[in-house]
């Protein structure tokens, strides 16, 4: 039996949240009908979790204090709405006992309930139209609760916990009376069941024995209304989740970002956090203008890990026979909008949060029979090439062209022709792509042992088909050098995708110079690529 929450107990306690949500993850997502019944509060809140545990693990034997390290981890790595709560919660706590900590005082059951009542009231806060009968509502009750038994007298650790478990619990039952689409579907809040699933994991770390509570389960007691619209409808509320991390920005900046997504959208959650680099925050809002949300990210500072969700129904139409389309992986904004100008459908996500479930859901939301899927980036083939074995298993034909970077991408639309065969089509369009040598500019952030030596942080990075072949300190020096690698065995045409790292285009004009200058029979197509692109992406056919 704990009697002071210290390091130790941290990481141990977030193991346990990561293995209780593992575990309730399916459970989790049936229960999701609110705000948008999407199906995905479980896996949005076990990311957020494995994301807080992850920092914990990278930055073992750190002299920083373990709470700070793991709500650092989660505010960056939060998905979703839930997700986004779930990380101001654990931020609030952090705030609210290293300051104890600081003053010299163990983390005992007062400074962890004052804690709690903190991260309640930071949390309202931090959502832009709160809602009772929600996460929220079962994380203050919890709050309540813990203060309410300090008050009488209760305050050993494992008093306090308890008092919020159970707290919670009670709320959480009460939360299908509270919302008519709980009430009308018959379950509790799924973000609150998860929050439950959290406290329940703290009283497990301190005390040794997990609470025994009845299963989740998303049957109802009575019958159940569908709350998802029919197939021919579309989703209830804006049509998609944008959600990024926003730096270079300060406390008046995010203010009018709050107002300005407020009046795009709704489900606006803002949440930060300090990091080594300075402060940083979550955004995430659903909104029918993608562009526009966008645009007010880069207008507050610098929107980074920028992912884009359509919000389609939970069940997808019906196959239309014979129908056609194509679906693309964008890791950028100006990615996708170039990819849309083509016709084709776009997920847009960053590379490291694709989710299989996402791209299922929107192959399935096409309505085609048929289906290229195009990855587009190295690291996420092996994640759609899941996702389209379980499209197949809903009856759908989805092929995989193995895309390993957006150029490659481009290459296999602009051969792509809906009056061929389908097999036929596909073979073209992946010839096409293989045809097509890609690489690109980046910056390191670790240092490394890379093909062309020792790499270290802030290092310029020239990769040819995923190996690095160039290292140098100036952005322009090494595309040129990359360039000349690339076009020394042949190519008629250069297809540059400019990020935004450099200011002015400078490096876009750079390498576009260059080209005229060096390699003036070869024709040259350039395009931006965005916030969340790479400085610079190369196609040579």
């Amino acid at each position: 039996m704990l009697e002071a929450l210290d390091e130790a107990a941290v990481g141990r306690w977030s193991r346990a949240v990561v293995a209780a949500l593992t575990t309730a993850r399916g459970r989790l997502d049936e229960l999701n009908v609110f705000p948008v019944p999407d199906g995905d509060t479980g896996i949005n809140l076990l990311m957020t979790a494995q994301a807080g545990d992850e920092a914990l693990r990278e930055a073992a034997g750190a002299a920083e204090p373990a709470w700070a390290v793991l709500a650092r981890g989660a505010v960056l790595g939060a998905r979703g709405n839930s997700g986004a709560i779930l990380a101001q919660l654990l931020s609030g706590l952090a705030d609210g006992v290293t300051a104890a900590a600081a003053d010299g005082r163990a983390v005992d059951g007062p400074v962890l309930a004052a804690a709690m009542t903190s991260a309640s009231r930071t949390a309202y806060t931090a959502v832009a139209d709160p809602e009772e009968g929600t996460f929220l509502t079962v994380a203050r009750a919890g709050a309540e609760a813990a203060a309410a038994a300090v008050a009488e007298g209760r305050t050993a650790l494992a008093d306090v916990v308890r008092a919020a478990a159970d707290g919670a619990v009670t709320a959480l039952h009460a939360t299908t009376g509270q919302l008519d689409a709980l009430r009308d579907a018959g379950v509790v809040d799924a973000g609150g069941a998860g929050w439950c699933l959290v406290l329940d994991a703290l009283v497990g770390t301190v005390t040794g024995d997990v609470p025994v509570r009845p299963a989740l389960s998303a049957r109802p007691s009575r019958p159940r209304r569908s709350t998802v619209p029919p197939p021919a409808a579309p989703p209830a509320g804006p049509g998609s989740e944008v959600q990024f991390l926003l730096a270079d920005s300060d406390e008046a900046a995010v203010a009018r970002l709050r107002t300005r997504l407020a009046e795009l959208g709704d489900c606006l959650v803002v949440v930060g956090v300090d990091t080594p680099g300075g402060r940083e925050w979550n955004v995430h809002v659903h909104v029918h203008d993608v562009g526009a949300a966008v645009e007010a990210g880069i207008e507050a500072g610098r929107p980074h890990r920028i992912s884009v969700t359509p919000l389609a129904p939970v069940r997808a139409p019906a196959a239309v026979p014979g129908a056609r389309a194509v679906v693309a992986l964008a890791c950028s904004a100006g990615l996708a909008d170039l990819f849309t100008a083509e016709g084709v459908t776009v997920l847009t996500a960053a590379v490291d949060q694709v989710d299989e479930d996402a791209v299922l859901q929107t192959v399935l939301a096409t309505g085609a029979e048929q289906v290229v899927l195009l990855p587009n980036h190295i690291e996420v083939t092996a994640v759609t090439a899941r996702a389209a074995d379980r499209a197949r298993e809903a009856g759908r034909d989805v092929v995989v062209v193995p895309t390993r970077s957006a150029v490659q991408g481009m290459a296999a639309l602009a051969v792509a022709d809906p009056a061929r065969r389908f097999g036929d089509d596909v073979i073209a369009m992946a010839e096409a792509a293989a045809a097509t040598r890609w690489a690109e500019v980046t910056l390191a952030e670790q240092e490394a042992l890379t093909s062309a030596g020792r790499c270290r942080p802030g290092d310029v990075l020239g990769s040819a088909e995923g190996d690095v072949v160039v290292i140098g300190a100036d952005l322009a020096a090494v595309a040129r050098d990359l360039l000349d690698r690339l076009l020394s065995a042949g190519g008629e045409m250069a297809t540059v995708v400019v990020g935004e790292t450099a200011p002015d285009q400078a490096l876009g004009d750079a390498v576009c110079g260059h080209l005229a200058a060096v390699h003036p029979t070869v024709e040259v197509v350039r395009y931006a690529g965005g916030a969340g692109a790479v400085p610079l992406l190369i196609g040579v056919e």
